[in-house]
């Protein structure tokens, strides 16, 4: 299937030019790709994917190139958030009588949720501190004032606690959609887990910290946006150097956290069906950017890496298929894919709109936490698009290799 729509605008700020592949897009999400693509960093057009909806700044679900800075909502509060999926040797029928057991041990053994760490940090905590140190914004007074805003905390003492919750949520996932699963690839016996997460707390504090360092980058520099939202750092100012260090470091803490979480979940299973084997792994960030060349910095906001031939992963909601592709490296996506199903109802409206009953009944046959639905309802399947849709927009951006059913799912409050 061709690009959807192109839409080109100009005003006042610019010119820019938006690609879209999605089918089921909100208005309000195209006027924030127009608005992005006139940005004065803004290199080439804005690439809109199948899941793009409204988020802050630009719509998740694009990818933008820029020359000579960063926008930091272009990468989103969540940076380094992404999927982690293994292939195993296993079988439904390992699983069967034991699915409950296995639910129980993980909430006990990996914590999901707002406010959710280990009490006494994992030893690969300390190892990946050991190996990356923490982000030097916790050594930068700029950083730290709006970090601390809010607290009534020294900043020794903010400090403190910083390192201890980084410690503590190392191996932990969030909340909203991030989530743990265990599924079984359609037409086959395969057995698959898979994990959404990305960099907790600190990623958030510091993605807002660095945000309003832009925006007051900006105000005193004079450099004109169209929305507060889209300030950006110049690559020749101190903050680019500053949010480019704590962003890479984020990065790599969400990346591997994941795969200590995936460790903790194979042990988990293993001590109920010993022959546990994996036989493969893919781990990919989709909130991140990176230099493709001197000066010039893809970022992606809900949308993956598909360079050709380069495995993905792309979830539905809590009660649809997860897919497996493989990048065809689709040079005018900027070689993107979209990341999951992109959302149709805010949080808020998914609450007010959605039916718990509706939302047990699409669970049906699945082990999850229905004892919960009502704190679940914002992540009801029928407040995301439909994933085949999603699949369908991206015949030339990936090539799906396998589909995955989940029958355990658990996520965080």
């Amino acid at each position: 299937m061709p690009i959807q729509t192109i839409s080109k605008t100009e005003n006042e700020y610019g010119a820019g030019e938006v690609r879209s592949w999605a089918s089921i897009l909100d208005d309000n999400a195209m006027h924030q790709a127009e608005r992005i693509s006139r940005h004065p960093i803004a290199q080439g057009h804005v690439v809109l994917l199948p899941d793009a909806h409204y988020g802050y700044g630009p719509p998740v679900g694009t990818a933008i190139k820029t020359k000579g800075g960063i926008i930091v909502y272009a990468i989103g509060s969540d940076i380094g958030c992404g999927m982690i999926a293994v292939r195993t040797n296993l079988s439904r029928g390992d699983f069967v009588g034991i699915e409950g057991k296995l639910l129980y041990r993980i909430r006990e053994t990996i914590p999901f949720g707002v406010g959710e760490w280990h009490k006494d940090p994992i030893p690969s905590a300390y190892d990946f501190v050991s190996s990356n140190g923490y982000p030097k914004g916790l050594d930068n007074a700029k950083v730290l004032y709006y970090i601390l805003k809010k607290r009534n905390l020294s900043q020794s003492e903010k400090q403190e606690s910083l390192y201890k919750t980084i410690l503590q949520q190392y191996a932990t996932g969030g909340s909203g959609n991030h989530y743990l699963e265990i599924c079984q690839e359609r037409g086959e016996e395969i057995i698959w887990f898979v994990l959404h997460s990305g960099s907790r707390g600190i990623g958030l504090q510091l993605a807002e910290a660095h945000f309003n360092l832009s925006k007051e980058f900006c105000d005193a520099n004079n450099l004109v946006v169209e929305h507060p939202e889209l300030s950006y750092f110049p690559d020749d100012a101190d903050g680019f150097q500053e949010y480019l260090s704590d962003m890479q470091w984020c990065q790599r803490f969400a990346f591997a956290q994941r795969e200590s979480m995936m460790d903790l979940l194979c042990d988990i299973v293993q001590k109920e069906i010993s022959h546990l084997e994996i036989i493969d792994r893919i781990n990919c960030h989709h909130n991140y950017a990176e230099e493709i060349e001197p000066g010039v910095w893809l970022t992606r906001k809900g949308a993956i890496n598909a360079e050709e031939g380069r495995m993905g992963i792309i979830p539905g909601s809590m009660g649809a298929a997860t897919y497996i592709v493989r990048g065809l490296g689709n040079n005018e996506a900027y070689c993107s894919s979209p990341h999951g199903a992109g959302r149709i109802y805010g949080r808020n409206q998914a609450k007010k709109t959605l039916s718990i009953e509706e939302f047990k009944k699409q669970m049906e046959g699945k082990f999850w936490q229905d004892r919960d639905a009502h704190k679940l309802l914002d992540e009801a399947p029928a407040a995301y698009k439909p994933i085949e849709a999603v699949i369908n927009d991206s015949v030339d951006l990936v090539q799906p290799i396998a589909v995955l059913s989940q029958f355990i799912n658990y996520k965080g409050f």
